[in-house]
Order: C-alpha cells, then structure tokens, then sequence
C-alpha cells in the first residue's frame, strides 16, 4: 500500500474532508490520524498493473509480494497485457508466482487484451457494479476487485471485510488485540461512513506505517 510525503502527488480529492469527519467521529481515528502527517493514499492509474499486482499480492506478505512483483516487472519492464502473454507460464512462474497465479494473470492478459472486460467505463459504474464484472476473471475475488475500488478508482467507501489486515487493525486498535468478526468490524465502521476506504488506509498504516513500496 503506497503513500507519499511528495506534494506533487495528487491525493485524493475527498481526503482532508475525511480525515476531518473521521477525526470528529471517532476517538480512535482522532488519536491515530495525526500520527501520519501529509501522508496518504496514492493511486495506481493503470487498471491492468493494478489488478494484477492484486492477484500477486493475495495471500502472501506485502514483502513478499513486493519481491514478486519486481521480479515480474524486470520480466516485463513494459507491464501490459501483450508483453505479459508473450512472456508466457515459464517465464511468470519463474518470478516466484504459483502456477496458479501465473494463470490467473495471463488469463487478467487475454481479458484486457481481447477488450472482454469494460475498463474505459469503471469510473462512471457503481462499486457494486464493477465488482460484479471484476469478479467474473479467473483469480479476481471481490477482495481484488475491493483493492482495485480503492488503488485504480479511489473510491472513498470501500470497505474489504476479506482484507485480514483491516481485520487485524480494527483488533489491534479497537479490541485489545482480541478476536474480530465480521458483524464487529461493520459495527465499528458505521463510524466511518462514507470514509471507510480512509480509515481502513489508516488501520493499515497503524501496522504497517511504512509500507513496502
């Protein structure tokens, strides 16, 4: 998950309004907010390297991931879908990906590159909708197509119940470090409406405050 100290990267348009609501409303976010200055979330503008760093990132480490994926762009230093078909399985795999995610990302390759999916019209489609379509490509689960919501769309409400570090954040800093469910977490984030994607950035910042870039 990448921030930034650098002006010159755009945040995202809602995000002082966010930390401004979410400061008011919850003590939690009052206290945790401010230890993270200017930093804030920064987007990915290419739908296809997004998804795909998704699908290397789901149930590894974020070091581990980010190992993965470096590999994989000194495999294709241009990072689009022709470049990755023609790559091919050996070569994915021998970046370190699983034979099963090696086929989920030639397959995310063929989908972009026979136009299968709609990307030029996700940012005028509900959340809800995108996933719909996300979620029917091999490898994409509605955490992939959450993460894509919010580093490609920034859009400001996701909420990814899936994600086990938002999980482990809202344990470690609103129960003690106790057990979370589901039902706790969206009772928590009531709080956060229409913020959730915010305060979730900043749970992942109070266990990771410098993220793997």
């Amino acid at each position: 998950m990448v921030q930034s100290r650098d002006n010159s990267v755009a945040v995202p348009p809602y995000w002082e309004d966010a930390k401004s609501e979410l400061m008011k409303r919850d003590r939690i976010m009052s206290k945790l907010i401010p230890k993270f200055g200017d930093l804030h979330l920064v987007g990915h503008d290419d739908p296809f390297t997004t998804l795909a760093r998704s699908i290397v990132n789901q149930q590894v480490t974020p070091k581990a991931a980010n190992v993965a994926w470096q590999k994989l762009l000194e495999c294709c230093p241009k990072f689009a879908p022709a470049a990755v078909l023609k790559a091919g399985a050996g070569e994915l795999a021998a970046c370190g990906l699983s034979k099963r995610k090696t086929e989920y990302i030639l397959d995310l390759a063929d989908n972009f590159k026979a136009k299968k999916v709609h990307a030029t019209q996700w940012h005028s489609m509900d959340d809800e909708a995108v996933i719909a379509e996300l979620v029917q490509i091999r490898g994409i689960t509605r955490w992939t197509a959450e993460m894509f919501l919010i580093f490609n769309l920034l859009r400001p409400n996701v909420l990814p119940l899936d994600d086990q570090r938002l999980i482990a954040g809202i344990s470690h800093n609103y129960f003690s470090g106790e057990p979370v469910s589901r039902s706790d977490a969206r009772e928590v984030s009531a709080n956060w409406e229409p913020y959730r994607t915010v305060a979730t950035w900043y749970l992942w910042r109070s266990l990771d405050p410098v993220p793997v870039e």
